[in-house]
C-alpha cells in the first residue's frame, strides 16, 4: 500500500510563489514515475507536470510551462512542485499521484492540497 501526502498549499497573491511537496511511503519511491494533477470544481482533472523515476525526464502542461518546476528527491521519497508567477487561474486542489502496483490497476492519489491565488 502506498501513501502519498501533499503539503505546501495556501493562499498567495498573483505573482507569488509556492512550493508543494509530496511525501511517499509504502514502496520503493525511486522506481516509479510521478505526477502532479490539479482539480477545479466543475472542470476536468488536469495533468500539471510529470517526472520520470530518475528525474531526468519531465513534462509540463502548456498552461504552466516556464512557471512551474517539478523535481524529486529519491533519497527523501519526496516529489516537489515549485510554482512561480502564480495566476488566479492556478487556483485548484493539487494532487500527487503514483502508478498502481500492477499494470492496469488504479493510480494512488494523495488527499490534495489547496492552492488559492488572489488577484
Amino acid at each position: 500500500q502506498v501513501q502519498l501526502v501533499e503539503s505546501g498549499g495556501g493562499l498567495v497573491q498573483a505573482g507569488g510563489s509556492l512550493r508543494l511537496s509530496c511525501a511517499a511511503s509504502g514502496r520503493t519511491f525511486s522506481a516509479y514515475n510521478m505526477a502532479w494533477y490539479r482539480k477545479v470544481p466543475g472542470k476536468e482533472r488536469e495533468l500539471v507536470a510529470s517526472i520520470s523515476w530518475n528525474g531526468r525526464n519531465t513534462f509540463y502542461a502548456d498552461s504552466v510551462k516556464g512557471r512551474f518546476t517539478i523535481s524529486r528527491d529519491n533519497a527523501r521519497n519526496t516529489m516537489y512542485l515549485q510554482m512561480n508567477s502564480l495566476k488566479p487561474e492556478d487556483t485548484a486542489i493539487y494532487y500527487c499521484t503514483a502508478p498502481g502496483d500492477e499494470v492496469g490497476s488504479d493510480n494512488y492519489w494523495g488527499q490534495g492540497t489547496q492552492v488559492t491565488v488572489s488577484s
